[in-house]
């Protein structure tokens, strides 16, 4: 690893350990953002068989894990941050769970450290901590190892095209804080005070990594009419309106072109046998 990949690694680790005391709130999970979270979980419930033993890849503060895990299902939440590893340990030990989540130190890009080979049936990350990795194709040759044939990648990504975004940005003319998103390159963004180093995604290139040792089974756009969960004033002011573009939202989600689109995408991916 070079100094600059880990220099960027230790920021984005301190800007999560900063906020991992209030994340539980309009930070880390506002409304807008356990609507997308609900999202997420429907698409979990249909991707994972009962009692399946799962792997969090970046489990912020354990919302996903404890819910999974109340589901009936085992968990290993990971994440490089310790303040959110202590909250999910935390968040476990408080709702009875500790003997359904294992909470681990371990970022994405450190998934070589994980025993298991072909021990799980499915890895999980909501939210966009993918885009946080420096190194997809690891990720993915790791995921290969770590799952048995058939097994299925759940990820919701935060996306390159958002045209809400666009639009929010556009209006204010702040051109150079529009552009972030376009970028091809891993970019710094400002949380807290603190540097979160981020590469944002299309889905063809987000798959182009998993490609060979994945077969594509779904990929949809999340909050292309819906506005990102940093907007939440038609939600707060307009809630049936908000309702109503969710459910155009889901309708159109996996149209082709429109399914590029969104403040986030969802794909699923399986293990190709062999």
């Amino acid at each position: 690893m070079t100094h600059e990949l880990h220099t960027r690694l230790q920021a984005t680790q301190q800007a999560f350990d900063s906020v991992a005391p209030d994340y539980d709130g309009p930070r880390g999970n506002n409304a807008a953002i356990q609507d997308m979270r609900d999202e997420m979980w429907a698409w979990l419930a249909r991707s994972f068989a009962p009692g399946s033993r799962l792997i969090d890849l970046g489990c912020g503060t354990g919302l996903d894990a404890v819910h999974l895990a109340e589901q009936g299902h085992t968990v290993t939440a990971t994440d490089w941050s310790p303040g959110m590893v202590a909250r999910t340990r935390q968040r476990a030990r408080d709702l009875g769970l500790s003997e359904r989540v294992h909470a681990l130190t371990l970022g994405a890009h450190e998934l070589r450290k994980l025993p298991g080979n072909g021990q799980f049936e499915g890895i999980y990350s909501n939210l966009g901590p993918l885009n946080c990795v420096p190194e997809l194709q690891a990720v993915a040759s790791e995921c290969a190892r770590l799952l048995r044939p058939g097994g299925q990648l759940v990820f919701t990504v935060i996306g390159r095209y958002c045209p809400w975004e666009v639009w929010h940005y556009a209006r204010q003319g702040r051109w150079a804080r529009l552009k972030v998103r376009f970028a091809r390159d891993t970019v710094p963004v400002g949380m807290n005070g603190h540097t979160i180093w981020t590469r944002y995604y299309t889905p063809r290139e987000f798959y182009a990594a998993f490609e060979s040792q994945f077969e594509l089974v779904t990929q949809r756009g999340l909050c292309i009419l819906v506005p990102p969960p940093y907007l939440t004033w038609l939600k707060d002011r307009h809630p049936r309106w908000h309702e109503r573009l969710w459910r155009l939202d889901r309708w159109i989600a996996g149209w082709p072109g429109v399914r590029t689109l969104g403040d986030h995408f969802l794909i699923v991916m399986k293990r190709r046998e062999g």
